[in-house]
C-alpha cells in the first residue's frame, strides 16, 4: 500500500476510535479493538494477521506491565484501608502550614501515592483538601482544586507506577527503571511551576467565589479507614513511614536498578531484585505484612479483593493499547512517518506533544490518550533518533492538555471539591493544561542532553 493509503487509513482508525468514544459510548476497550481491526485489513495485513497482531500486542503489553499494575492497585487498596492517605496530609498541614500546604499535597500525590488507583485517590483525598481549603484565605478552594488536579493528572502520566507511566513505558519499550527517574525529573518542577502558575491567576482576580464556588447541602466529615462505608478501627496505627516504606524500598530498589546499569555494574543479586516486577513484590507482600499487623487478616483480604477488582479494568485498557501499537507498527507507519521528521532536533518532540494532545482534547481521557499516541509513536521513536523515554513523556505530556467535561476527573473535582463547572474549567482544565505545557520545559532540555 501507498505511504498516502497507510496514513489515511491510520487516520480513519484513530477518528474512527474517537468517535465511537465520545459520540456512540462505545466501551474504550471495544473501540480501540475495532479500530486496530479496522487498520489492519485495510492496510492489507490480511485476516489471519491482523487477528495474530491484535492478540500478541495484547500479549506483549500484558507481559511488560500485568503484574506491574496488579502489585502496585494492590499496594494502593491496603494504603486506603490504613487511612495512610488521611494521616498523611494532615502531617503535611503540620510540617508545611497552611500557606505551602497546596504544593506539598500537590508534589505528595504526583510522586509518592500512584499505586492508587486514581478516582479513589481523589474521593479520599478531596475531602481533606475541602478541609485544608477552609484553613486558607478566600481562594483556600481555588487553590487546593488546582493543586490536587495537577498532582493527580501529572502523576499518573510521569510517576511509577502511575498507570498512564507504565503504558507509556512498556509501549516505547523504556525500561521502567529509566522512565522512574527521568520520570521524576519531569513530574517534580512541572507541579510546583504550574502549580505556582495557576495558583497566580487565579487569586489575582481570576477566581470568583461568589460564580465559581457552590454550596455543600451536607458537609460531609473527614473520613478514616472506611470498607464498604463502614468505618473500620485500626488496632495497631503504625508510623507513617512503616505504612509507606515497602512501597518506597520498591522504587527505590527499581531506580538503583537503573543506575547500576547506567553505570555498568554487575551484580546478579542486585539484578534480581532491582527488576521492577520483583521490587514490586517486595513492596507488595511489606504492605500486606504492614495492612495484617493494623487491620487483621481478613480486612486486608477484603480490601485486596476490591484492589484485583479495580485492576481489571486498568489492565484490558493497556492491553488494547497493545493491540493497537502493535497494528500500527505492522502497518509500517513508522517508517513513513519517518521519512517527514528530522531527527536531531526538538521539533519531533513538538509533534509528539501535539499529536498526544489533540487525540486528547478529542477523547477526554488522560489515560486512553496517552495510550493511543504511544502507540502510534512507538515505531516512530527509532526512525526520529531520539531516546525513547523523551517521545514516552512528551507523548505524556500532551495527554494532559485540556482535561474537560468528558472527563470522569473533571466532574468529581467540581463536585467533590464545591466548584462550579465554571471554577472547574478554571481550576482542573487550565490548571492541567498549564502543566501540560511546563512540562515540556524539563523535556525539551533532556532532550539536549540525552
Amino acid at each position: 500500500m501507498s505511504d498516502i493509503g497507510t496514513l489515511a487509513n491510520t487516520a480513519v482508525a484513530v477518528v474512527g476510535i474517537v468517535v465511537l468514544i465520545v459520540r456512540f459510548r462505545v466501551n474504550p476497550v471495544v473501540a480501540l479493538v475495532i479500530g486496530a481491526g479496522y487498520l489492519g485489513l485495510a492496510a492489507g495485513i490480511g485476516v489471519a494477521r491482523t487477528a495474530e497482531t491484535i492478540t500478541a500486542g495484547f500479549g506483549e503489553i500484558m507481559a511488560g506491565i500485568g503484574l506491574l499494575v496488579a502489585f502496585g492497585v494492590l499496594m494502593g487498596a491496603i494504603l486506603r484501608e490504613l487511612g495512610a492517605i488521611e494521616r498523611l496530609v494532615r502531617g503535611l498541614l503540620r510540617v508545611f502550614g497552611p500557606r505551602r500546604v497546596p504544593y506539598a499535597m500537590s508534589l505528595t500525590i504526583a510522586t509518592l501515592l500512584q499505586s492508587i488507583f486514581l478516582d479513589v485517590m481523589l474521593v479520599i483525598s478531596a475531602p481533606l483538601a475541602r478541609g485544608l481549603a477552609r484553613k486558607l484565605d478566600r481562594y483556600g478552594t481555588a487553590r487546593m482544586a488546582t493543586a490536587l488536579a495537577i498532582g493527580l493528572e501529572s502523576g499518573i502520566i510521569f510517576t511509577v507506577p502511575g498507570v498512564g507511566a507504565l503504558a507509556l513505558a512498556a509501549l516505547l519499550h523504556v525500561p521502567l527503571g529509566t522512565y522512574l527517574l527521568f520520570g521524576l525529573i519531569v513530574v517534580i518542577p512541572t507541579v510546583l511551576v504550574a502549580t505556582a502558575i495557576s495558583t497566580f491567576i487565579l487569586v489575582h482576580g481570576w477566581w470568583k467565589p461568589e460564580a465559581d464556588e457552590e454550596p455543600f447541602v451536607d458537609e460531609p466529615r473527614e473520613a478514616g479507614p472506611v470498607a464498604d462505608g463502614v468505618a473500620v478501627q485500626v488496632r495497631d496505627e503504625p508510623r507513617l513511614v512503616v505504612l509507606f516504606g515497602p512501597m518506597l524500598v520498591a522504587l527505590a530498589l527499581v531506580a538503583t536498578g537503573a543506575l547500576a546499569k547506567a553505570a555498568k555494574l554487575s551484580d546478579p543479586a542486585l539484578a534480581f531484585v532491582s527488576t521492577p516486577v520483583i521490587a514490586l513484590l517486595i513492596g507488595m507482600v511489606g504492605t500486606f505484612y504492614v495492612g495484617r499487623r493494623a487491620l487483621g487478616q481478613d480486612r486486608v483480604e477484603q480490601a485486596m479483593a476490591r484492589g484485583l477488582k479495580e485492576s481489571g479494568p486498568i489492565l484490558l485498557l493497556n492491553g488494547v493499547g497493545g493491540s493497537l501499537a502493535a497494528m500500527i507498527k505492522a502497518a509500517g507507519l513508522g517508517a513513513i512517518l519517518g521519512k517527514y521528521l528530522s531527527a536531531g532536533s526538538v521539533a519531533p518532540l513538538i509533534v509528539v506533544w501535539v499529536i498526544a494532545a489533540v487525540l486528547h482534547v478529542a477523547v477526554g481521557s488522560v489515560t486512553i490518550s496517552a495510550i493511543t499516541s504511544a502507540g502510534l509513536l512507538a515505531p516512530l521513536a527509532p526512525a526520529l533518533g531520539i531516546d525513547p523515554v523523551l517521545v514516552a513523556l512528551a507523548a505524556g505530556a500532551g495527554s494532559l492538555f485540556m482535561v474537560h467535561l468528558t472527563s470522569n476527573t473533571f466532574w468529581l473535582l467540581q463536585s467533590l471539591l464545591g466548584q462550579s463547572t465554571r471554577g472547574t474549567l478554571k481550576t482542573c482544565t487550565v490548571g492541567v493544561s498549564v502543566a501540560s505545557v511546563v512540562a515540556m520545559g524539563p523535556i525539551l532540555a533532556l532532550s539536549l542532553v540525552l
